[in-house]
């Protein structure tokens, strides 16, 4: 028991050490040790948290994409596509809602960093098509499943730079729906 709070402990000190030196320094000229150092730890705990600097900024990624498979997953035999994929934002949105200061350091920094933002369109990206498969599962035919999967995925990012935006007040969810509603309108043939 003392070893999984310890663990946890650790991981979130090794984070925000990484996110303080990223924004001093840089991320380049932040190592891994450095982190380790600022944390209190090791370089070995660190490895044994996350697989490489990166990755401290992207730790949550697989339960973001599991909660999402989830709540796709359970949305009602009968929604359509997007309201399956609606249903998959808002898990994303309620997962991630709250956390706006830590969330706007942490783009601030993926935006300032070129390999940082290759992971995050990798990430996103990954998001896609991991709803995708899910709608595949409910039986949603080709293109329309990548089609409705990739929507979501950009009306996420699109509400989520919104989230972090300066002066922005609105919540995630709130702004996820908002660019749902939005979506027929810009897509529209005129």
């Amino acid at each position: 028991m003392l070893v999984g709070r310890w663990e946890g402990g650790a991981a979130g000190r090794l984070r925000e050490a990484a996110m303080r030196l990223y924004a001093e320094r840089g991320y380049e000229q932040t190592t891994v040790a450095d982190i380790a150092s600022e944390a209190g730890l090791t370089a070995r705990t660190f490895f044994r948290h996350f697989a490489d600097k990166r990755e401290v900024l992207f730790a949550g990624s697989d339960e973001l994409r599991s909660r999402m498979a989830a709540a796709l997953d359970a949305a009602p035999a009968e929604a359509g596509p997007m309201t399956a994929v609606g249903a998959a934002l808002d898990a994303a949105a309620e997962m991630l809602d709250g956390f706006r200061d830590h969330s706007r350091r942490r783009q601030a920094l993926i935006y300032a960093t070129p390999e940082l933002m290759e992971r995050e369109l990798s990430k996103m990206a990954s998001l896609a098509s991991s709803l995708t498969a899910g709608l595949r599962r409910r039986g949603v035919p080709e293109p329309d499943a990548s089609l409705a999967a990739e929507a979501g995925t950009m009306v996420f990012r699109v509400a989520f730079e919104q989230y972090v935006s300066e002066g922005e007040e609105a919540g995630l969810g709130e702004l996820v729906r908002s660019m749902l509603e939005r979506l027929p309108a810009v897509t529209a043939a005129r």
